[in-house]
């Protein structure tokens, strides 16, 4: 029986409650994982805008590292009592968080990532939303662990 455990490993990208400061996420190695989702979910905000993007590195050290191109990601900004994610154009890889209590899905194929150059490793950033109260957590989920294992990889080691 396949077992959730098995499938996905969920783990936190960023702390929460950020208050007028960025946020350098953590880095995960997807060698041993075919996907990797951020949700992002924003509290209260008070009008500032904080840019997100994406990176990938050669390794868990990221001391080599380039953006990462994406082109949509999933939310509700426009609608934030709906449940129901819409499919939404990013421009030049990025994408500003600016509404509360709003959710923002980023998917990312481990094979998007320039494999022929060794990079193998993602980090998600959000820049600063300016002196603003602006609240939220970024939650990354691995997906489609590559090999059976009783116990999943870890995405935090090369």
């Amino acid at each position: 029986m396949l077992k959730v455990q098995n499938e996905q490993k969920a783990l936190s990208a960023a702390p929460a409650n950020y208050t007028g400061v960025g946020s350098t996420g953590d880095v995960y190695c997807l060698k041993d994982y075919d996907h990797i989702q951020f949700a992002i979910m924003t509290g209260a905000w008070a009008a500032g805008t904080a840019a997100v993007t994406l990176l990938q590195g050669t390794d868990i050290a990221f001391a080599t590292n380039k953006a990462l191109g994406f082109v949509r990601m999933w939310t509700n900004d426009a609608a934030v009592a709906s449940p129901i994610l819409v499919e939404t154009a990013v421009a030049a890889n990025t994408f500003n968080l600016d509404t509360a209590l709003a959710t923002y899905i980023i998917e990312v194929d481990a094979d998007s990532l320039d494999v022929d150059n060794v990079f193998d490793c993602i980090r998600l950033d959000v820049a600063t939303p300016g002196a603003n109260n602006d609240y939220y957590v970024v939650i990354a989920d691995l997906y489609h662990a590559r090999y059976a294992a009783a116990v999943m990889p870890s995405s935090v080691i090369d």
